[in-house]
C-alpha cells in the first residue's frame, strides 16, 4: 500500500474535483493552484491570467487500488486536451490541460500515455496538455473545495459540471466507489 499523489489541471477546478471524488482508490482531491509566478494566490489574482497560475486538483491516490495510466485515461476522456488555454467557454491559461509531476517516473508515464494516445489518433487534434514538474502549489480557498457537491444546481455545476460527472460515470463505471 503506496499512497501517491498527482496534480492535474482539466479546465475549471470544480469539473476535475467533481469527478475524481468519486474514483474508486483516490483518498483525496484538493482544489488549487500551480505553476505560477506568485506565492499563494487568490482566485481572484488567478482569473486575471497574470499570475501564471492553472487551476487543478491535487489527488492523493492509493496506487494498489487504481495507478496513474488509469487515472490519466479517467482525465483525457472527461476534458479536451486539444485546446489551449481552455475548457469550453472557459478561457484563459489559467484553465489550460496539465498534468504536474513529483517524479521523474511520473513524468514519463504522462508523456508515454500522451504519445499512445496521438499514436492511436484518439483526438481530432494535437494533444497540448503541458507536462511539467510541479511548482508553486498552493490550495485553492475553502469555498472552492467541494464545490459541485455543495452547489449541485448552481448554474454552472447544473451544465457544465454535472455532464462530466455523468460521462465518468458511463465511461468509467468499474472506477467508481
Amino acid at each position: 500500500m503506496a499512497e501517491q499523489t498527482i496534480t492535474l489541471g482539466g479546465g475549471c477546478f470544480w469539473c476535475t474535483e467533481a469527478v475524481f471524488v468519486r474514483v474508486r482508490g483516490v483518498l483525496d482531491v484538493e482544489s488549487g493552484y500551480c505553476n505560477g509566478q506568485v506565492p499563494r494566490p487568490t482566485y481572484e489574482q488567478v482569473c486575471t491570467g497574470q499570475t501564471g497560475h492553472v487551476e487543478v486538483v491535487r489527488l492523493r491516490y492509493e496506487d494498489s487500488v487504481i495507478d496513474l495510466r488509469s487515472l490519466l485515461e479517467i482525465f483525457f476522456t472527461v476534458h479536451d486536451p486539444t485546446t489551449l488555454n481552455r475548457q469550453g467557454n472557459d478561457v484563459g491559461t489559467q484553465y489550460r490541460s496539465g498534468i504536474y509531476t513529483e517524479s521523474d517516473h511520473d513524468a514519463v508515464v504522462a508523456r508515454d500515455y500522451i504519445a499512445a494516445l496521438t499514436q492511436a489518433g484518439v483526438f481530432h487534434a494535437p494533444i497540448v496538455t503541458e507536462v511539467q514538474p510541479l511548482s508553486m502549489y498552493s490550495a485553492a480557498e475553502a469555498y472552492h473545495q467541494d464545490y459541485f457537491e455543495h452547489h449541485p444546481h448552481q448554474g454552472y455545476c447544473a451544465y457544465v459540471v454535472a455532464p462530466k460527472v455523468l460521462k465518468l460515470e458511463k465511461s468509467f463505471s468499474h472506477w467508481l466507489r
